[in-house]
């Protein structure tokens, strides 16, 4: 059970970093991607079978990911109709412009690429929003590969 509180959305960067805390990073991200807004029970379970260790929520740059979805002529391996790509990313980019902070993307560690498994439109609309970076929870299916890349990041909270 989430530890978000009537003020706070029940999926958020803070609720991911309570779940990372009490070691349920992985369950926080089922729930959330099977979540209303999300509707992906299918890729929750998938990225649960697939992925053991999961890391975050760590700022993660724009330039690093490997978008799955966007418009067309973008690098990405599904193009979607612009019509509904800018529609929802205009809709984010006006709100990350106010000081809405996303939910966290999901963020798969393959074969050395963190590939964007959800939150095509979140990362986009950060980016046309002017951010360079999005919260990321990433999911690992090697321990090694774990252990090397987390190691490499520092949390937030400490550099203040």
């Amino acid at each position: 059970m989430t530890m978000a509180t009537r003020d706070e959305p029940e999926f958020s960067v803070e609720s991911a970093r309570e779940a990372a805390g009490r070691d349920g990073l992985r369950d926080w991200v089922a729930r959330f991607l099977a979540s209303p807004g999300s509707d992906n029970p299918i890729l929750a379970q998938k990225l649960s079978e697939e992925f053991e260790w999961w890391a975050g929520p760590v700022r993660l740059p724009l330039d690093k990911l490997n978008r799955l979805a966007g418009p067309p002529g973008d690098p990405v391996l599904c193009p979607v109709d612009d019509e509904y790509w800018d529609e929802r990313v205009d809709s984010m980019d006006r709100q990350a412009e106010r000081g809405w902070d996303p939910p966290p993307v999901v963020v798969a560690y393959r074969l050395g690429e963190f590939v964007l498994e959800d939150g095509n439109h979140r990362a986009e609309g950060v980016r046309r929003a002017g951010q360079r970076a999005v919260w990321a929870v990433i999911g690992f299916a090697e321990r090694e590969a774990y252990d090397r890349v987390s190691a490499q990041w520092v949390d937030p909270a400490d550099e203040a």
